[in-house]
C-alpha cells in the first residue's frame, strides 16, 4: 500500500541533526501503525485520491487575502478531477482554501481565529509545534509568515489526507508536516520547540494538567505555549463540568474560567502568562456549508437563546493566553 509522506527524510534529517532521536523513533513506529490498512475503512480511498493528484510543476502555495491557496497551471480535466477528489474527503472543518479555481468554504472560518491570534504573535525564525492541528490551515499561515518549520499533530486521519492534498503541490523540502499522532505520543522532554499551540483541545481532555505538562515539555526554555481553549466566563476560581453532553459533544470535560485557566498554567510550570484575547463564538464563524453539510454550531444553541447550549449551559466563549516556559 502507498503510505502517505508523514514521514519524509526530511523531517526525520532535521530531528536527526537536533538530537531527537526519540521523535524520530516515535514518528516512524506511530505513523506506521497509524496507516495499517485496518486503521480506517476509507484509508485505501484516500491514498488512492492522493496517487491520482495531477503533477503541476509551476504551482505555489500562498496567502490570497484569508485563503491558503495553490496556484498554477493544470488544465479542465485535471481541475474537475481534482474538485471530485477534494469532494470526495468531505467534510472540510478548517480553513478556507482555494486549489486553482475550487474554493472550498469550511465549517469554521479559520481566518478568524488567525486573526485573533496574528496580532499579538511573531512567527518567522520560529519552530512550531500545533497540537491538534487539524487539516494544517494554520500551520500553512504561520509557514507563509516565515516560520522556520510547523510540525502538526493530529490523529484524525482525514485530516492529515486533507493536508496532504495540499503539500502534494509544494516541493518535498517544505517545512510543514502533519502526522497522525496526539500530544500522548509526545517525547518526555524534547525541549525543542520555540512556539507550540493547543487550540480547541484542552476542554477534550480528561486530564488537562497532564496536557498542559506534555506541552511544557515540548518547548525551550524561554519557549512560548499559545494555548486556546473554551472558558467560563465567570469571576473567581470556578470549572464547568457537564453532566453528560456540551453543544452535544460527549468529550467535553472542563471548562474553566479565566482565573483558574491560568492557575492551572502556573501549576503546570508555566510562567509570564498573558491574557491574549476572548471571543464568543458566533454562527458567523462556525457554521453548515456545501464542503461541510452536518449539523453545526446553530444546530447546538438553544433554539430560543443563543447565549446558551442547547443543554442550557453557558454558549461557547474561547479565549487565548500566552505563557512561557521559565529558563533552566
Amino acid at each position: 500500500m502507498p503510505q502517505l509522506p508523514f514521514c519524509s527524510k526530511y523531517l526525520l534529517q532535521l530531528l536527526n541533526a537536533e538530537g531527537q532521536q526519540e521523535w524520530v523513533e516515535i514518528i516512524r513506529e506511530r505513523t506506521a501503525a497509524a496507516l495499517r490498512p485496518d486503521c480506517h475503512g476509507h484509508l485505501g480511498e484516500w491514498l488512492q485520491l492522493l496517487q491520482n493528484l495531477p503533477e503541476c510543476p509551476d504551482a505555489v502555495i500562498r496567502e490570497d487575502g484569508d485563503l491558503v491557496a495553490v496556484d498554477g497551471t493544470i488544465d479542465e480535466r485535471q481541475h474537475r478531477q481534482l474538485q471530485q477528489n477534494l469532494k470526495a474527503l468531505m467534510p472540510w472543518r478548517k480553513g478556507p482554501f482555494r486549489f486553482f479555481d475550487t474554493v472550498i468554504d469550511t465549517e469554521w472560518r479559520s481566518c478568524l481565529k488567525w486573526d485573533r491570534l496574528a496580532r499579538d504573535l511573531r512567527f518567522d525564525g520560529r519552530r512550531i509545534l500545533d497540537v491538534g492541528c487539524g487539516n494544517g490551515y494554520y500551520g500553512w499561515r504561520m509557514l507563509l509568515q516565515g516560520a522556520e518549520m510547523v510540525l502538526g499533530l493530529d490523529p484524525f486521519l482525514l485530516y492529515a489526507v486533507q493536508f496532504e492534498m495540499l503539500r502534494h503541490f509544494s516541493p518535498p523540502e517544505t517545512p510543514h508536516w502533519v502526522l497522525p499522532l496526539q500530544d500522548n505520543d509526545l517525547p518526555e522532554r524534547s525541549g525543542f520547540f520555540d512556539i507550540t499551540l493547543s487550540m480547541g483541545v484542552l476542554y477534550h481532555r480528561s486530564g488537562p494538567i497532564e496536557h498542559l505538562i506534555r506541552l511544557r515539555n515540548s518547548l525551550r526554555p524561554g519557549g512560548e505555549l499559545i494555548l486556546e481553549t473554551m472558558i467560563l466566563q465567570q469571576d473567581g476560581y470556578h470549572v464547568l463540568v457537564p453532566e453528560d453532553r456540551y453543544a452535544q459533544m460527549r468529550n467535553v470535560w472542563f471548562i474553566p474560567t479565566i482565573d483558574m485557566l491560568t492557575r492551572w498554567l502556573r501549576r503546570s510550570g508555566f510562567r509570564s502568562i498573558d491574557l491574549l484575547d476572548i471571543s464568543p463564538t458566533t454562527i458567523a464563524e462556525q457554521r453548515r456549508t456545501e464542503w461541510m453539510t452536518f449539523d453545526s454550531l446553530a444546530d447546538f444553541l438553544h433554539p430560543q437563546d443563543h447565549t446558551l447550549t442547547i443543554e442550557g449551559y453557558q454558549a461557547p466563549v474561547r479565549a487565548i493566553l500566552r505563557a512561557v516556559r521559565p529558563g533552566p
